[in-house]
């Protein structure tokens, strides 16, 4: 009897989304360039801690900075002036 209780207890809840340390940068990712899923913001909000999403937002843009000036860097090294 104490088995079906609990089956019906785990059947009537729905499956909670887990938010990993992935998930959490491809969000921060996603939100860099403006495209995210309004499921994938619900989630964040209900399982995701904003401490979490501020820091892998901040490495997302940190990374994205050093990433366009590697590029202009690049660029610069390689033109030749006069």
């Amino acid at each position: 009897m104490q088995k079906q209780r609990e089956q019906q207890g785990q059947q009537d809840q729905p499956d909670e989304k887990k938010v990993t340390a992935l998930s959490i940068f491809v969000s921060a990712l996603a939100g860099l360039l403006g495209v995210q899923k309004k499921e994938n913001l619900e989630r964040d909000f209900q399982s995701g801690k904003f401490w979490h999403f501020f820091i892998a937002g901040g490495i997302v843009t940190l990374l994205f900075m050093a990433g366009v000036w590697g590029a202009v860097q690049l660029l610069l090294s390689t033109t030749t002036t006069g």
